[in-house]
């Protein structure tokens, strides 16, 4: 029985001793699942994770790996009883795919195809599965490349590039039947924008900072909710007024702001990404950061039901939030956007407006040609010629 205690309470002082480790981290990890991370990871994984930290990688990407280490810590504990192991064996692997990447039909036949019961029953204990049907591959693609790069970044190699589990992976997606889904279903574009921004028409500081919240998402380039989230008033410089029309000397002149990004999902260590706010959005922001009195630290932060500013920034799950909250003010179904529509909407409006692609992508920041142009793909089919034969 002593021994039972001491054990105890060993593994408590090892959780204290890793949430601490983890506060040091607060900047990068996500606040609300701290506390649970310190019990799921474990010593080399927290090491890893300020090694990595150490190193300069972005925060998102850190941050990304963090909440997918706990879920797979979580997940090898309750499918096998201990901790992952390093490297991970392809069978683990192969199983991991198995349990996530199943057949809904088969499943209805078999109830021990995918998932184990109680493997389910433990993640949706510990608040890590709320999936109710195979996972997105995305996702199952994601959690395996978060750990082949821990597994790189401790000096290992693993399975990962096998030929068994990239078979394994193409054939449970499509088994499991599952079409993509849009990060938004819908885009967010000008019309759609406008109705929001009537929507934070008020003059209370909540009004104010979420009518500058998304004109400075949309205008900058669609950012990504993280991007919104941490951007800070550092990040902002005034740059020279700008001409209306640049073509025209007499036009009127436009305020002009450079944001600073750093380094963003896209971009490389050495990269220090910024883009350009003019006019409109730029008066937007400066009259929020006036009104809150913001004069260093996070650009957008939490308000109480009092109407005070936090010195805390918002999560980028509060501006998840925020604009389905003004899409139900504005009589638009929330459930129809997210914060991603932002970014979409932004590309989907520059090719309404004919801006070219390449000169959109400069604001954007998007790398991939391809996912660009899909937005302009769908454009042009709109306005095209070719599905009007029939009218």
């Amino acid at each position: 029985m002593i021994d039972n205690h001491r054990a105890a309470g060993s593994d408590s002082q090892a959780v204290l001793r890793r949430a601490e480790e983890l506060d040091a981290l607060d900047a990068i990890l996500p606040f609300d699942r701290r506390d649970q991370l310190a019990a799921l990871l474990t010593d080399d994984d927290v090491a890893t994770l300020k090694h990595l930290a150490g190193e300069g990688m972005g925060e998102n990407t850190l941050r990304a790996l963090a909440s997918d280490l706990g879920y797979l810590e979580g997940w090898c504990q309750l499918a096998t009883g201990s901790p992952l192991p390093w490297p991970a064996p392809e069978s683990l692997l192969l199983k991991f795919v198995a349990h996530h990447l199943w057949d809904p039909v088969r499943r209805s036949e078999d109830p021990a195809h995918g998932m184990p019961a109680d493997v389910e029953a433990g993640l949706r204990l510990e608040g890590l599965l709320k999936a109710s049907g195979p996972h997105a591959p995305g996702t199952v693609r994601r959690r395996l490349t978060s750990w082949s790069i821990l597994t790189r970044w401790r000096g290992l190699s693993g399975a990962f590039g096998a030929p068994s589990l990239k078979s394994a992976l193409r054939l449970a997606v499509r088994a499991s039947g599952r079409p993509r889904q849009r990060k938004s279903k819908k885009a967010v574009t000008g019309d759609v924008l406008a109705k929001l921004l009537t929507a934070c028409a008020g003059e209370r500081l909540f009004d104010r900072r979420d009518h500058a919240l998304l004109l400075t998402a949309f205008a900058s380039g669609g950012r990504r909710r993280s991007e919104v989230a941490t951007l800070r008033v550092e990040d902002l410089v005034d740059e020279e007024p700008v001409r209306a029309d640049p073509n025209d000397q007499n036009s009127p002149p436009l305020p002009c702001l450079s944001i600073r990004l750093g380094r963003t999902k896209t971009t490389t260590s050495d990269d220090d990404a910024h883009v350009l706010l003019i006019g409109r959005p730029v008066t937007a922001l400066k009259q929020w950061l006036a009104d809150a009195g913001i004069k260093d630290g996070p650009v957008f932060r939490r308000i109480d039901q009092w109407g005070n500013v936090d010195r805390r920034a918002l999560t980028p799950q509060s501006v998840n939030l925020i604009l389905k909250s003004r899409c139900r003010q504005a009589g638009l179904d929330p459930a129809l956007f997210s914060a991603h529509g932002l970014r979409s909407g932004y590309l989907t409006e520059a090719a309404n407006r004919g801006i070219p692609l390449p000169e959109a992508m400069q604001q954007s920041l998007h790398k991939s040609v391809t996912q660009a142009a899909s937005y302009y793909n769908n454009a042009e089919r709109k306005n095209g010629r070719a599905a009007r034969l029939i009218v």
